[in-house]
């Protein structure tokens, strides 16, 4: 029924509401915890000299030792290296109650305690339940430990009906080992501290040895040995952990962001005099810039057009014919210009508009300097 309630509380705190989501640890790390400590019943080999009923004999005797209330408490320093997997060096002390002796001869009461202390090593693996899918706000981690523990009895009498008596104690020191599976939980605003709830399972193995046992009864005083079979206990921890390498990884370095080359022009205005078809300085200085650009952008097809303002050297119908030839005039200069830049002759289109599609509205017969142009566009 302890177990069963023990078991209980265990999962209860596994379960509970975490504060925080826990984190793996990577760097040095202390541990401390506390908790129940419950010991299964022991049996005792007792010598020869001493009988279960407190009388001599020559034959030996058995019984069995039934453990009460406990306590466990225990410190570590361990390093974590970021992958889920800690290494600690564990320190502990182990407190129980003995209560009760059966299978003796005699009926009786049975008082005493006994306390273990050593060290163990201990090898944990924290599991991120995120590889699994689970976004949980606890990392549950499990590990074995193996060490060696010094068992002390506190001197431990039972007081038979028949007025005889049986005081046993000593110390003696064995191979431990534990098993444990318990749950971390950060505690928010405070980098590197968790709450820790554990299961812990402690084996002790123990050779024959210095136990003593005493009888007094009528015949006198009689002493001789007790050796114990393996000891289980089972532990029920609350503890609190802090990794001191808690600093989170520095952000990765701001991307390099090169700005854009600005992008040639898709379109170029070459502009002339009045009535004339031959290019200026800067009119060739526009072309070869066209002509470059041609060669930096994808271009499948220059088409050159040209244009007049509506003013004319010869008035009426007979001007607007004059201005569509200008206008053509003009855009073969440019074309010239273009293949003398290295433009092929065959990606040229040309085309004269004379006096439509003006730059710029004007009333009739004005000479507009922006309306006389030709626009280079690349396709």
């Amino acid at each position: 029924m302890r177990l069963r309630t023990a078991l209980l509380a265990m999962t209860s705190m596994v379960a509970a509401p975490s504060l925080a989501m826990a984190s793996t640890i990577t760097g040095p790390y202390v541990d401390l915890g506390g908790g129940y400590n419950l010991v299964q019943n022991q049996h005792g080999h007792f010598s020869p000299t001493t009988q279960a009923d407190g009388t001599s004999s020559n034959a030996g005797s058995k019984s069995q030792y039934r453990h009460h209330d406990g306590f466990t408490g225990f410190g570590a320093f361990g390093w974590g290296f970021g992958n889920g997997l800690r290494v600690e060096v564990e320190g502990l002390y182990n407190y129980s109650q003995l209560n009760h002796r059966n299978h003796t001869a005699a009926t009786g009461s049975t008082r005493g305690s006994d306390q273990a202390y050593g060290g163990l090593v201990n090898v944990l693996y924290d599991i991120d339940l995120a590889n699994f899918g689970l976004n949980v706000p606890v990392t549950p981690f499990v590990g074995v430990g193996a060490g060696y523990l010094w068992q002390h009895y506190n001197p431990t009498t039972t007081q038979y009906d028949n007025g005889n008596v049986t005081r046993m104690g000593g110390t003696q020191g064995s191979f431990a080992y534990q098993g444990i599976v318990g749950a971390a939980y950060d505690i928010p605003n405070v980098p590197g501290l968790a709450v820790t709830t554990e299961y812990r399972f402690i084996g002790q193995t123990f050779a024959d040895g210095p136990y003593r046992a005493t009888s007094y009864n009528a015949s006198g005083v009689h002493k001789g040995n007790v050796n114990f079979d393996q000891r289980f206990s089972h532990q029920f921890i609350l503890g609190l952990r802090y990794a001191f390498d808690t600093a989170p990884p520095p952000p990765p370095p701001a991307p390099v962001i090169v700005p854009p080359a600005p992008t040639p022009a898709r379109t170029y205005l070459v502009f002339f005099d009045w009535d004339k078809s031959d290019l200026t300085g800067r009119a060739r200085e526009i072309v070869a810039q066209a002509a470059q650009a041609s060669t930096h952008v994808q271009t499948t097809r220059i088409e050159v057009n040209g244009y007049t303002d509506n003013s004319a050297a010869h008035p009426g119908p007979r001007g607007v014919k004059y201005n569509l030839g200008l206008s053509n005039r003009r855009a073969s200069s440019v074309k010239a210009e273009l293949i003398r830049d290295g433009v092929p002759a065959a990606a040229i289109d040309i085309h004269g508009y004379g006096e439509s599609n003006p730059l710029v509205p004007t009333g009739p017969n004005t000479r507009e300097p922006q309306n006389r142009r030709v626009e280079i566009i690349l396709k």
